[in-house]
């Protein structure tokens, strides 16, 4: 992304991702799941939904039976260098999910009101693409590969392994919510990161797609000592 476009103006960091997440509150409160009982950089985008896709012969594992609810504390995605603290976030006036506070862009919002990741159903989190001077923390989201590996500690101390097995990128004027946040498979654990992607257009100030990463629980891991 261009230095020109990255010093867009004031209001940048929130107004893609407040797009994203009002569609979120729009269809939770549609779907009437509020109460939790179901729940930058990217890739090019071609018609109503760009996949990066799965790369042949990639084999997926298993999935893991759900666990548990607990609260999650950090979010690990080795693979694009993300590590982050997790803030519980829920919906402002309007329906949208608060997202992370513009002092701590490298901080993921988690939708406390909906799934605890590692319960069945679809866990939630959001970031922010970049501020409008830098990167944040899901600057390189869209890089994800299906295969990869996403850890979450939750406050219960165990460590919920996900493994990726969807990266899109949906089109702003042609999104559809079930895709992105409604579960592949209602008995599995399953997680979404999500954050702008596409273009930033200057007339409306804001991104003109979504990246989301889906994501199903494949294992658990203890903390390591020390």
């Amino acid at each position: 992304m261009s230095s020109e476009n990255r010093t867009a103006g004031s209001g940048r960091l929130l107004t893609g991702l407040a797009w994203a997440v009002l569609l979120l509150g729009l269809w939770l409160w549609g779907r009437e799941i509020t109460d939790g009982s179901e729940s930058g950089s990217s890739a090019p985008t071609t018609g109503d939904v760009a996949a990066v896709g799965r790369p042949p012969g990639v084999a997926l594992p298993a999935a893991h039976k759900p666990l548990k609810p607990a609260k999650p504390q950090r979010v690990d995605v080795p693979s694009i260098g993300v590590t982050a603290p997790v803030v519980a976030r829920g919906l402002d006036t309007q329906g949208a999910i608060e997202p992370p506070p513009y002092e701590t862009p490298h901080t993921v919002g988690w939708y406390g009101n909906g799934i605890e990741p590692g319960a069945p159903g679809t866990a939630l989190f959001v970031g922010h693409v970049d501020t409008e001077t830098k990167p944040a923390v899901f600057y390189g989201l869209s890089a994800a590969k299906p295969g990869e590996r996403i850890r979450v500690t939750r406050a219960d101390g165990t460590i919920a392994v996900f493994t990726i097995d969807d990266v899109q990128v949906f089109k702003r004027d042609r999104f559809d919510a079930q895709k992105a946040y409604g579960p592949r498979d209602k008995s599995r654990a399953e997680l979404r990161l999500i954050t702008c992607g596409g273009a930033f257009d200057r007339k409306t100030r804001g991104y003109t797609a979504n990246v989301v990463v889906s994501a199903y629980l494949t294992g658990v891991a203890e903390p390591r000592a020390g």
